[in-house]
């Protein structure tokens, strides 16, 4: 007999969408998949070469629960470079892979009936992390006219007495919003008003387009800063997803807090994904890679927009990560070969019988929208939404 704490965890919605659309390519159906939630380029040659070295002087044992102190040192020096923050190395805790980071760090701050305030859209994986903690999902439900992020008034609004932390996403998924630094200092007065604790999801962090520069919460005071759990990886930012590296920075109490949890849990990282993060972190050759995907991703993301723009469909600028938001309600009410389109799982299932998979935004607590990655090569974005736009025509005129 399954738990009641596992079997309440919520599969992905997107899996059914996945599954057909893997069915329709092997069977040779031509599927244009904006799923990405990777970097399609490959981890740079100079991060492979520090892995292969690793092997090559027999690094691969275990190391420190908590990561490798050279590592530790070199995220020390990241966050000081990036954001202005000095840790010690104590405050830092490697993972394997940031999903893992957040699930000890909410596990560390939430009780059996805390509430965490969760800003919607989010990414799928937070409430089912809280759920797991034994926690209660708050959720402050944004507009798009606010960029689909939420503003201190709503932050404060959705306090009570139960409330315990915050989950802040910026560069978000699923929406590519990018908090200024104004809105993020708002949102710091209201969690320290309330003595709360923040979560910051900082994972797209480099991945910024059009003059947005990325502002951490932990930055704006002392408080925060001792208030404040940052997860972070190498995934996004230095294309090594597979490598499963994440990391936290994080008051001390709470770093030894995960520690301890983690050692009887995952235990280390792998070893040699993390003798690879150090050399990855190297400025001058992590700062050329960077600046080439970025100007790779802004690219595909202008071309994105403006083809959206000439389909008719309603969009927010994204000005982060890979993603575009792209509202679809539009269309609901309508049928495309006599199937009904009432929602944006439906949208995602009709859409692939004209070769488009697109991940529904029910996944992300936000049923009018779909979620579309350009982190896909422009020639599949170009046929993609060529596809997605004789879609939306057929189903206006159906």
């Amino acid at each position: 007999m399954v738990s009641k704490k596992v079997s309440s965890i919520k599969p992905s919605l997107t899996l059914e969408i996945t599954a057909k659309a893997k069915k329709m390519k092997a069977s040779g159906v031509s599927v244009i998949g904006f799923g990405a939630g990777e970097p399609d380029f490959n981890t740079p040659d100079y991060i492979i070469n520090a892995a292969k070295h690793a092997l090559d002087i027999g690094f691969t044992k275990y190391t420190p629960a908590s990561g490798m102190q050279e590592l530790k040192v070199a995220i020390c020096n990241k966050f000081l470079n990036d954001n202005g923050l000095t840790y010690e190395p104590s405050q830092i805790v490697i993972s394997s892979g940031a999903k893992s980071s957040l699930y000890h760090a909410i596990c560390a701050i939430v009780d059996e009936g805390d509430e965490v305030i969760l800003p919607s859209p989010y990414w799928l994986t937070y409430p089912e992390l809280v759920s797991l903690a034994g926690g209660k999902t708050v959720f402050v439900y944004t507009k798009p006219e606010n960029g689909y992020k939420i503003t201190a008034e709503e932050f404060e609004k959705a306090i009570t007495a139960k409330t315990k932390c915050f989950i802040l996403n910026s560069p978000n998924n699923p929406t590519g919003a990018v908090y200024s630094e104004e809105e993020i200092k708002a949102l710091a007065r209201v969690a320290e008003k309330h003595n709360l604790y923040v979560i910051s999801d900082e994972i797209y962090e480099k991945l910024v387009y059009g003059g947005a520069k990325h502002y951490s919460i932990a930055a704006t005071s002392e408080y925060m800063k001792e208030h404040t759990v940052i997860v972070n990886g190498m995934s996004k930012t230095y294309s090594m997803t597979g490598w499963r590296i994440g990391y936290i920075a994080a008051p001390i109490e709470i770093a030894k807090a995960v520690s301890s949890m983690q050692s009887h849990t995952t235990s280390n990282a792998c070893s040699i994904a993390q003798y690879a993060s150090v050399a990855a972190l190297e400025p001058v050759e992590s700062e050329k890679f960077v600046a080439k995907m970025q100007n790779v991703f802004d690219e595909r993301r202008k071309f994105m927009m403006q083809k959206l723009s000439e389909i008719g469909l309603k969009y927010n600028e994204p000005m982060g990560a890979f993603y575009v938001f792209v509202d679809v309600s539009e269309v609901y009410g309508k049928s495309f070969e006599g199937q009904p389109i009432n929602g944006s799982l439906a949208f995602a299932d009709a859409a692939l019988k004209k070769g488009v998979a697109v991940v529904p935004g029910l996944a992300f607590g936000n049923d009018n929208c779909i979620r579309l990655s350009y982190a896909v090569a422009i020639d599949d974005i170009k046929e993609g939404l060529a596809r997605l736009g004789e879609f939306i025509k057929e189903v206006k005129n159906a």
